[in-house]
């Protein structure tokens, strides 16, 4: 549920105050300062490295689907090959490389990525969509491929809402109040929603058992029941290395969403989300990308209501807020290189507002771009 649009750069209704940049995150090195290099620390290694040598790796985006920035992104530092089915897919088009694979279900859709990797030298598999993480997470384990994702069955119950729940509980984490269908709920309102979703799909406010009841028999899959938190939405953009060390957690908030998607957010520079974010990737043991939904209740506090073990909607927001040469896309095609990286949890640029539109390519009657567009020069005008 996105919060109402409190105008651009203004702080979320109910957020913690900043406790400013001095107080270290409990187990970390003494911060010095979001946004500030280490006091003393050498330039980062990437910064100036040769785009050459960066590029001589491949990295390899599923389902990549109209995420044309994290597919442009990445393009920037590496040879990438996109692989979607439909060739209406955008982001295609940005990539060096972009193939047609069998579908997610199809037995031979892993031997096919595994060909796209000998071919083009693939040291990373980077997925942009939710359903083929599982399918990967068995491809990596059994060393199939070279995929930034985490344990099958941490990714399975990442999938399930509920499980998630289940999980999130066992380890110590903050998950609000969540039941199933037939289950006694001890507070009203709540939400009902799928146990696998995504895009906000089919989320209802329920006020009393006899609108649960409703909106469990109304939504056409297997469904659950939680506490509707009060409160400011806000994601936590991490990355992870292959050991399952957070490298860093870059929190956000939620000014507008379409879809569930968010479209309009600031970045902040709050303590205790910059933590919880760590904690979470940590005992999941995630490796690459991922992000953390949140809210904080009136009532109950910290609540995650959702973790995708991918790259979330908002992208934009860890970029414009990274130190140079700590982008995510960046980190990853260094440790796709082999490189060890050392965790820099809570040194990025808060206050930076992200706001997203759309834009769109010309095909032709082959389905190839035209290069043309709508202006000219192509592309969309420099803001001003």
């Amino acid at each position: 549920m996105a919060a109402p649009d409190r105008g651009v750069g203004a702080p979320p209704a109910g957020a913690a105050p900043d406790r400013g940049v001095g107080a270290p995150l409990a187990g970390a090195a003494p911060d010095r300062g979001v946004g500030a290099p280490p006091a003393g620390a050498a330039p980062d290694r990437d910064v100036g490295a040769s785009r050459a040598r960066r590029r001589d790796v491949g990295v390899l985006l599923t389902g990549v689907g109209k995420r044309y920035d994290i597919v442009s992104a990445f393009a920037k530092h590496a040879t990438v090959v996109a692989a979607d089915p439909n060739p209406l897919a955008p982001a295609r088009y940005a990539a060096d490389h972009r193939c047609a694979v069998p579908r997610i279900d199809d037995p031979a859709y892993v031997p096919a990525l595994r060909q796209l990797c000998e071919e083009h030298e693939i040291g990373a598999v980077v997925p942009l969509t939710d359903l083929d993480i599982e399918v990967l997470a068995h491809a990596r384990a059994s060393g199939q491929l070279p995929a930034f994702v985490p344990d099958p069955e941490i990714a399975r119950a990442t999938f399930d809402k509920y499980e998630a729940h289940l999980l999130l509980q066992r380890l110590g984490l903050p998950s609000p109040p969540t039941v199933l269908p037939g289950e006694r709920v001890e507070h009203f309102p709540v939400m009902v929603k799928p146990r696998q979703g995504s895009g906000a799909r089919s989320i209802h406010r329920a006020d009393d058992a006899p609108a649960v009841e409703f909106f469990v028999n109304y939504i056409r899959e297997p469904v659950m029941v939680q506490w509707l938190m009060d409160g400011p939405e806000f994601s936590i953009d991490t990355l992870s290395d292959l050991h399952g060390r957070c490298l860093n957690a870059i929190p956000r908030t939620m000014i507008e969403s379409r879809g569930g998607e968010s479209i309009k957010g600031t970045v902040i520079a709050d303590r205790e989300l910059v933590e919880l974010g760590r904690r979470v990737v940590e005992a999941l043991r995630v490796r690459g990308p991922c992000t953390v939904q949140v809210f904080r209740d009136r009532e109950i506090g910290l609540g995650i209501t959702d973790v995708n073990t991918r790259f979330g909607g908002a992208f934009p927001a860890p970029m414009y807020a990274a130190l140079p040469g700590r982008t995510y896309p960046e980190l990853i095609v260094r440790m796709a290189h082999g490189e060890e990286l050392e965790p820099h949890v809570g040194e990025f640029r808060a206050g930076i507002t992200f706001t997203r539109y759309f834009w769109q390519l010309e095909l032709d009657e082959q389905l190839r771009p035209t290069a043309r567009d709508i202006v000219d020069p192509p592309g969309p005008r420099r803001p001003r």
